[in-house]
């Protein structure tokens, strides 16, 4: 039963979940560890860039999706890239039309839509989690959407191996007036405890003051 239920996307489990959509919320889990935290002056984004075979370059993880917008996540690659194409090109169509840069809760808003929609046909839901970070009339913001299309406001998130153990980490030592260098020092060690102290971590960061999201250079940690 499980396994007929598991080839049909939009059956639902005798406990009322949604087969395909815990499949992807596993898929996610299996990806790089990743991490999101906000204070009051900008938001922070850093993931782990895991090792690849001789010769290949990493896959990139951190992306600017617009000037005052960038976001990372966690999942299968294909999937992960597959939306942050969607969110730059909603992005680009909101300035072409209103003549202003989209705020991150309407594109956060799209993207759940988007993620939703793909629970609702014969399709299968994309297997990746983004991240968030930008800034608006509101502040900055940072802004979690998983597989099913829920989304989440808050100040720190991570998703991927270990989030829970990551999140914990960065939870003990946050305050909400943390400088920049003692947030990536925070997310860095997240990281590096739930992988052996040796990561490459990408990282960006948006500020309240510019409005500009920064894809900062990759660090080598060990």
């Amino acid at each position: 039963m499980a396994a007929e239920m598991g080839r049909m996307p939009f059956f639902y489990s005798p406990e009322g979940r949604l087969v395909q959509v815990d499949y992807a919320l596993q898929a996610v889990s299996r990806g790089s560890t990743t991490i999101g935290l906000k204070t009051k002056d900008f938001a922070l984004l850093s993931s782990q860039v895991k090792p690849t075979r001789p010769l290949l370059e990493p896959a990139e993880k951190v992306y600017v999706l617009d000037d005052h917008v960038g976001a990372t996540g966690s999942g299968y690659m294909g999937d992960l890239t597959t939306l942050i194409d969607e969110l730059r090109v909603e992005a680009q169509k909101h300035r072409l039309v209103y003549d202003t840069p989209i705020d991150v809760g309407t594109l956060s808003r799209h993207l759940s839509e988007y993620l939703h929609q793909l629970t609702m046909y014969a399709v299968r839901p994309l297997g990746a989690s983004i991240i968030l970070a930008g800034a608006d009339e509101l502040g900055v913001q940072l802004v979690q959407v998983d597989p099913s299309g829920t989304s989440f406001r808050g100040s720190g998130f991570a998703i991927g191996q270990g989030a829970d153990d990551a999140l914990d980490t960065v939870h003990k030592d946050y305050r909400p007036d943390l400088a920049l260098e003692e947030a990536m020092a925070l997310t860095t060690k997240a990281i590096e405890d739930l992988n052996g102290g040796k990561s490459v971590i990408e990282h960006g960061v948006v500020r309240a003051d510019t409005k500009r999201f920064e894809h900062l250079v990759p660090t080598a940690t060990g």
